[in-house]
Order: structure tokens, then sequence, then C-alpha cells
């Protein structure tokens, strides 16, 4: 659980994509929060695109709650749209057991990620009737109409501030696009509100016929009825800044009258080898791929090493350079491990400026890297105050703060020491070379103790020597 702590009163900048500038946050309500993200549509099971938004989200949220928020996190779910139908029907299963099947794929997922769930997680499909109200608003304020297809659509040139959130015009979208010619639509970029049923296709009824809501609309109303018609921070991946979050700003300034939400926050892509994450390139690797090779708290890590905005590059040898980073910060507490203090130590003086320095980081736009590089200072100074009473006390203040970025939450010896089957060496074998290596010491056989280090580290296993005695880790 993050605690509160004090923040120094420093300002929180944010910045707004809608603006293009860092903004000093100041909420709709003294010390509440609301925050929604777009989550996921499960038809598939989730991939490490999606592990970046909610990492970055979910610390995002923890350092909002560890300065004093009280946070209202709202992430939906996309539970019906045309590849959803698809792949049930390729599947010959119904929607409704497609879609469960990757919703608990998923939160098996967050809970491996230490991804805490969000406080509300509305189903687009448990939404209807919001959706037919505010398409019903938008007919009527003449801002949307029912085409000869039976579909619903809004007209975009209708609504003035159109492509203020990407910075398009619409006279520069449209010139030169590839959008294919639709004879039902006023405009080629007028957007789908509702769909006309197909043949045995899911549907509801509504006052325009059977059919199914448009995939922009659900967010507006989920967004609407959980948060209200103007809401703090929305939030969500890169691709979708336009068209989807510019549909949305569309449809719900139109149909409230008011401003929509007040920051929007966009996480960076995700690359695979410095190339664009595709499954036609063959370099599309989902949570569970990875997680069959590193352990969930390393590739956590590895997202929170970098600024949630910026792009990352995954590879083999970045998720290992990221491990062995994590596995040096286990290592400076791992001796003091079961001497820190059981209270909170974040506010006594000799800590104090380590968590203001974190706190600076994380207050100027959630620069998590920054936030690392303050852990690893710490990580100095306790291997340099080993001895002293220091050390257990700036150990128990690493792991509160890295509370917030969501690591160092396990205990040392169960993240360095982790076992299984395909490892060479059991935890007994490492052990038993470690006593022999011992024996060789202290009987000056220091070329046997070379020989059987240099062995284990053959096999993966690092050794650290102390006046303690001799630790170890899988590298």
């Amino acid at each position: 659980m993050v605690r509160e702590i004090t923040t120094f009163n420093m300002a929180l900048l944010i910045y707004n994509s809608l603006s293009g500038e860092k903004e000093v946050f100041r909420p709709l309500q003294d010390k509440r929060v609301s925050l929604y993200v777009c989550g996921m549509t499960v038809y598939d099971y989730c991939h490490l695109g999606h592990a970046r938004v909610l990492i970055a989200f979910d610390i995002i949220v923890r350092y909002l709650r560890l300065k004093g928020f009280r946070v209202t996190y709202v992430r939906n779910i996309t539970d019906v749209d045309d590849k959803i139908i698809a792949r049930a029907a390729e599947k010959e299963v119904s929607v409704d057991e497609l879609t469960q099947h990757f919703i608990t794929a998923m939160h098996e997922d967050e809970k491996k990620l230490a991804v805490l769930p969000p406080d509300k997680e509305p189903k687009a499909t448990a939404f209807i009737p919001d959706i037919i109200e505010m398409i019903q608003v938008l007919i009527d304020k003449g801002f949307a109409y029912r085409a000869h297809n039976g579909d619903v659509y809004y007209e975009v040139s209708r609504f003035e501030a159109y492509g203020k959130l990407s910075r398009r015009r619409l006279d520069e979208q449209q010139e030169g696009s590839r959008v294919d010619v639709d004879p039902h639509k006023k405009h080629p970029f007028d957007f789908v509100l509702w769909k006309a049923a197909k043949k045995d296709e899911v549907s509801w009824a509504s006052p325009w016929g059977d059919g199914r809501p448009g995939w922009h609309i659900e967010c507006s109303a989920m967004s609407k009825r959980c948060l209200g018609e103007t809401f703090d921070i929305h939030g969500g991946g890169p691709d979708l800044k336009f068209p989807h979050h510019e549909n949305e700003i569309a449809q719900s300034e139109t149909a409230s009258g008011c401003k929509f939400v007040n920051y929007w926050m966009h996480a960076g892509a995700v690359r695979v080898n410095k190339e664009k994450m595709s499954k036609s390139s063959g370099n599309f690797f989902t949570i569970r791929d990875i997680l069959d090779i590193f352990p969930a708290e390393a590739v956590r890590y590895f997202i929170a090493s970098s600024h949630y905005r910026s792009a990352i590059d995954y590879s083999a040898e970045a998720l290992q350079e990221a491990l062995s980073g994590l596995e040096r910060l286990y290592m400076s507490i791992r001796a003091h491990y079961t001497a820190m203090p059981s209270a909170s130590v974040l506010e006594r003086d000799q800590v104090k400026p380590y968590q203001q320095k974190f706190c600076q980081c994380m207050d100027d736009d959630f620069n998590t890297a920054g936030a690392v590089g303050v852990l690893f200072e710490m990580a100095k100074e306790i291997n340099v105050s080993r001895d002293s009473d220091k050390a257990p006390v700036l150990s128990k203040a690493m792991v509160e703060l890295a509370a917030s970025l969501g690591v160092l939450q396990a205990s040392p010896e169960q993240f360095l020491q982790r076992h299984d089957a395909s490892d060479e060496l059991s935890k007994a074998e490492i052990e038993e070379q470690i006593s022999a290596r011992l024996q060789a010491r202290q009987n000056k056989n220091w070329a046997e103790a070379d020989r059987i280090r240099d062995w284990l580290k053959q096999r993966g296993v690092e050794l650290n020597d102390s006046r303690e005695g001799t630790d170890w880790y899988r590298a």
C-alpha cells in the first residue's frame, strides 16, 4: 500500500498533450483526482504496448496517492467491436465467451506485473442506454445524422475545434489522405456512432434500428457516467490521440456544451529492436511471452526506467540490463532487510534529502527515470554506510519510495534467489559450492576458491563477499 508523504509543497507539473506544454496540475476538486484511461479491446492477449500503458498509469496513480490525492481511476474495457466479432466467429464461440476469456487473462497479466486494479472498470456493453442517450442528443443538436445504410455518423465539419488535440486541420487531414470513400458519409472523416446490425451479429435495439455502438462513443458515455461531463485527466496509448481521443472531444463537448478534459496524457510508443512492433514483422510479443523469460518485476523496472512519454526500445539485451540494475538495488538492501525499521522513515532528517530529490523528479511530469536514479544514489550511500545504523533506515526509505514505482516490494532473498525448473543449479547445489569455496579460503587454497567462483559464474550465479559472509544471486 502506498502511503501519503510530505512532498515539500512542490507543484506537480503534467505535460498536457492538448497545450503541448507542462502545466501546473490543478484538479477540479481540491485533493481529488478524476482519471480515465482507455483500456483494452479484449479479443487477444495483452502485448508489450499494453504493458507500457498499464504500468505507466499505475505509477501515475500510485504517486498521486502518495502525494495525498484521492484518485478515482477508471479504465474501460471494450467488449464489442469488429475485431471481437470476427475473432469470435473464427473460434466458433460467442462474443461473451471470447471477451470473458481475455478479460480474465488480462487480469492475470496485470496481477503478475503488480498493476493495481482501477477503481472502476466499465465494460462498453453495460452502457448501451447511456450510449444511445448521448447519440440522440448529438442528433437533436444537428451534429449527427442517420445514413441510408442505417449507420449513425458524427458530422465532424460541424465541430469547429475538431483537430485541436492532434493539431490537424480538417482540410489538411483530407488532403492526400487514403481514407476510403464512403458514399453514406457527408465527409470522409465523419465517424460512426451507431452501426446497423448485420445478420447474426450481436446487437441492441435503438431508435435507429438494431445495432451496436461505434468505438469512439463508448468512452464518452462511460467517462461521463463514471466521472462526470468534465474531469481532470484522460490518458491512453500514443496511437489514440488521433482519431480516437479527437473524436471523444468532439462528441463529448458537443453533447455537454462544456470542456471535456483538462489534462491529456499519452504514453510513448514501444519499438522492438528499433522497429515498430507488429505481427506481420514477426516481432510481436505478448506480456505472457516476455514473462516466460524474465521476472515480472524486471519488466516493470524496464518500463519505469524510461519517462512515460518517451519511446522505449524492447530487446532481450535491454531487459537483461534492466534485470541487472534491479538486482543491484536489491543487493544493496539485502543485508539490512531484516533490520529495517517497522514504521515509516520518510519523515526522518537523514532521509529527507533523498525523498525531496525523488519527489522533485516525480513532480516534473512523473519523471520515473530520474526517480530511479535517486534510488541508485540511495543504494550507493547504503553500501558506503553498510556498517552503521543509517543503512537499515535508508534501506527502508528506498523500499517506501520505490513502492510508488511498484518495485523493490519483494524480499531480497526471494528475488535474488528465485529458482525454476529450467535453472541448471538448485539453491542447495549453489550453497554446497559456496561452502566448499569457504573451506578452500580457510585452507588458503585461493586457486580452488577462484575456480569455484568462476564455475558458478559460468552457470549464471554471482557471488558477493562481505563481512557477514557470502551472498549470491542469479545473473
